[in-house]
């Protein structure tokens, strides 16, 4: 039975914050309802795939997941119960995402007895005068009080997230966030750099002059400042944006780092199973409009099915890459579209680029038991040119980034694309 992953994406917030390029939706929250039942008909659609599969994460993302009421999560996750095994849900890390702002306590409880046990908290920073500037609706007292009520309910796998790169960020900011979260302390804390998205009000602020970015060397100060500081305070540092406490790393992420699969449900959420990768429509409106019958038609059985016709009719396979895609592509089936389909070739080096995103990078052991091959042997070139570059290093079993290599990661990345 192999481990599965399950991401539910729940599109509603409040605002749009000023960086934000997630499918989601201010104001709509009179589409909650139908918007749930249309979930609950798709897990409904992929039981057969959740019975055979071991579940091991469930991750409730968003927009602002805390935004709708408390009962639809429940009834989401019920249906999610229904087409699993009942000890893997006791077992699995379930996670939700909430805001400041967007969260009560009544809420919390109802997570809490719904089997929900990790919260993520979205912080970004201790000043109210930076999430002003980045739109957040939020202030530093209103996550306190959130902070507080998730721990008087009970909950104690909590995450916080913090963002450095922002504009007007200094120094003396993210010290100030560090030790004020640090006194809380929660068991996981990532730390983003700010990447400016498109069609995103925080572009267009820059692009006008009206928002100024630090500079390379000042972020990558930031993001050693935050490191040292951290592991200093007793935080692992296990991944490139994500520290915590011991033996609590993300499941959810790490599952993802680790190639592992998984199943999203929602718009945009994405999938990966079987070297495919798929994601569902990102018009509201069009998801809103499917009825229990289009999910049951465009299952993943009939997903696969379909792949491996138009693989036969379109594709041509080539041993060393992916399949030569027409201009077809990505190509849709019902509410979903395959972005990519996968050989092995390409599975071995995707392995490496999501692995030497954690500290620990690719154990070489591990990766001859996935794919049968030494990366040592087959990846020699690249990894010869990273360790003379002093970007990689090569340590027993272990294939990870050095110091030099975090602050470059992209450009060891960039070898194994």
């Amino acid at each position: 039975m192999k481990e599965l992953g399950i991401y539910i994406h729940i599109p509603f917030c409040i605002q749009k914050c000023y960086y934000c390029d997630f499918i989601s939706f201010a104001n709509k929250l009179e589409y909650q309802k139908k918007y749930i039942d249309n979930l609950k008909y798709e897990i409904q659609a992929q039981k057969n795939i959740l019975e055979k599969s071991h579940i091991t994460t469930i991750y409730i993302g968003g927009g602002t997941p805390s935004i709708i009421d408390s009962k639809y999560i429940v009834e989401v996750l019920n249906e999610i119960k229904k087409c699993m095994n009942v000890e893997d849900y006791r077992n699995a890390e379930i996670t939700i995402e909430v805001n400041p702002g967007a969260v009560d306590i009544e809420k919390l409880k109802d997570y809490k007895n719904a089997g929900i046990n990790r919260i993520s908290i979205g912080l970004q920073s201790t000043q109210d005068r930076i999430l002003k500037k980045i739109g957040r609706i939020h202030t530093w007292e209103d996550f306190n009080k959130t902070y507080q009520d998730v721990i008087d309910v009970g909950f104690e796998n909590i995450n916080v997230d913090l963002m450095i790169g922002l504009p007007e960020l200094t120094i003396n900011d993210i010290k100030e966030s560090l030790d004020k979260v640090i006194k809380l302390s929660p068991k996981h804390i990532s730390v983003y750099s700010l990447i400016v998205e498109e069609n995103t009000k925080m572009e267009e602020f820059i692009e006008s002059g009206k928002y100024i970015l630090p500079d390379e060397e000042q972020e990558r100060m930031e993001y050693r400042y935050v490191k040292d500081y951290l592991e200093l305070n007793n935080y692992e540092h296990y991944e490139i944006s994500n520290f915590s406490k011991k033996n609590y790393h993300s499941k959810h992420n790490e599952n993802c780092w680790k190639q592992k699969e998984y199943i999203g449900f929602g718009i945009a959420a994405h999938s990966y199973i079987d070297g495919i990768r798929f994601s569902n429509t990102e018009n509201l409106n069009n998801y809103i409009q499917f009825s229990e019958e289009d999910f049951s038609r465009f299952n993943m059985e009939n997903l696969e099915e379909m792949v491996k016709l138009l693989q036969e009719k379109n594709h041509k396979e080539n041993e060393n890459s992916n399949y030569e895609l027409d201009e077809e592509f990505p190509i849709s089936f019902g509410i979903r579209k395959v972005h990519e389909i996968q050989n092995l070739d390409s599975q071995k080096k995707e392995y490496m680029l999501l692995g030497l995103r954690m500290l620990d990078g690719v154990l070489i052991s591990e990766f001859k038991m996935k794919f049968g091959e030494n990366p040592l042997y087959l990846f020699r070139k690249e990894l010869a040119k990273l360790v003379d570059e002093n970007l990689v290093e090569v340590d027993l079993d272990n294939i990870k980034l050095t110091r030099k290599g975090l602050d470059l990661a992209n450009l060891v990345w960039e070898e194994f694309v």
